[in-house]
């Protein structure tokens, strides 16, 4: 069934990632995003393993590569500046603790809107309003008051998804937080920052703050992360949010100090809890959830973005697969996805638990054989099917 009708809620990388293979695939997509235009900066996220084939088998390899952040490495130091490890980009064949493809999620998300805008209807500065389904189709009302009918909603709003809350329940029902907080937002390179990656830790505190490079080398990314059971924040309140991240950085040594005199003159302020999403299905009729919505793995993983582009693949590859049978196509990318997700889940779950004072994990053996098995199974644990009796309009030789 060719002209299968597609809603897509979230314009950041699951969401366009996602339009580029249903359309490729002969599905007609439209992509509603609440912000009123593609939100800049962000975090850098990675791609490694599996996920550098997906952009490749997207077309996209120039463009995001073009596009990346040059770091060369990280440093970890003590509170003088002294550098105590030091971690390659060309580690791990390019996908190691930074990975050969770094690049800002702004970025990215911009990367992937160019590459689509051209086949596929965006409406921004809107959001899904009420959505009813039967078993032909979707009936949508958008919060400006547009009705509209679809064949399959797809929720790829990130994790504090609107959609999944709709369709799903309640989002404690689903978001596993890690005891952690995180925050970051783009300073003034007065540190004379190169293109290396500085970390600083205090395991008795178990804060964290950081500086890394990103495209514009007068500028830094400023990271921290503290241990934060007790939050309580709204993730839309910046204002609260930063005074929140200056009472817990009292006292934090190193460049500290310096960098949050930056705080109200920042543009691209983010502020959140660090969580997972945990649920038994990603889909609900013809309803389904890609990304961050369906099983975040939280950025102490490093592997969001991987998940979200390998599972645009597979989702848009198995419903055209499945003919677009909502019950054997989403099925069908449950099975491909759920092992890969387990495994950046648990890697996340891990590296949150070693930051946390006072935590009952023990260090895992990093030589040892299962935890080098984990990491395989994180970075190229999902099977790309070539799909070569389902219709491509953009092939890749």
């Amino acid at each position: 069934m060719s002209g299968t009708r597609v809603l897509i809620a979230g314009a950041s990388i699951a969401g366009p990632a996602l339009a580029h293979w249903l359309t490729r695939r002969g599905a007609e997509v439209t992509v509603v995003e609440r912000a009123p235009e593609l939100r800049p900066g962000g975090q850098a996220v990675d791609a490694r393993g599996v996920t550098k084939e997906v952009i490749r088998r997207m077309g996209l390899d120039s463009a995001v590569r073009a596009a990346r952040t040059e770091t060369a490495g990280a440093y970890t130091v003590d509170a003088d500046g002294k550098v105590l490890e030091t971690f390659s980009a060309e580690d791990d064949g390019g996908d190691g603790y930074i990975s050969e493809i770094e690049i800002l999620r702004g970025d990215l998300s911009r990367v992937l809107y160019d590459d689509t805008r051209n086949d596929v209807e965006y409406i921004f500065g809107d959001r899904i309003a009420e959505l009813t389904q039967d078993a032909d189709g979707v009936d949508v009302v958008l919060q400006g008051g547009e009705r509209r009918r679809f064949d399959l909603v797809i929720g790829a709003d990130g994790l504090h998804s609107s959609l999944r809350a709709m369709v799903f329940g309640p989002h404690e029902r689903f978001v596993r937080h890690l005891g952690l907080a995180l925050a970051f937002y783009t300073v003034p390179n007065e540190f004379g920052l190169g293109r290396w990656l500085m970390d600083f830790q205090e395991p008795e505190t178990g804060r964290t703050a950081g500086l890394r490079p990103i495209p514009d080398a007068t500028r830094a990314m400023a990271m921290f992360s503290f241990p934060a059971a007790d939050l309580d924040v709204d993730y839309r309140d910046v204002e609260a949010q930063k005074r929140l991240l200056r009472e817990r950085m009292t006292g934090m040594g190193w460049s500290a100090a310096q960098i949050l005199t930056h705080l109200d003159d920042t543009p691209d302020f983010y502020l959140d809890q660090v969580a997972q999403v945990v649920m038994d299905r990603w889909s609900s009729g013809r309803v389904g959830l890609l990304g961050d919505a369906a099983f975040s793995s939280s950025p102490m993983s490093g592997q969001g973005t991987g998940l979200a582009l390998v599972g645009a693949y597979l989702l848009a590859g198995e419903l055209a697969a499945a003919d677009w049978d909502p019950e054997a196509g989403f099925a069908a990318y449950e099975k491909r996805m759920r092992s890969f997700v387990e495994a950046n889940q648990e890697i996340g779950r891990m590296h949150a638990s070693m930051l946390i004072p006072g935590s009952d994990s023990e260090p895992p053996d990093y030589a040892g054989e299962w935890f080098t098995g984990l990491i395989d199974r994180a970075i190229n644990g999902a099977e790309l099917p070539d799909y070569a009796g389902v219709p491509d309009s953009g092939a890749q030789g």
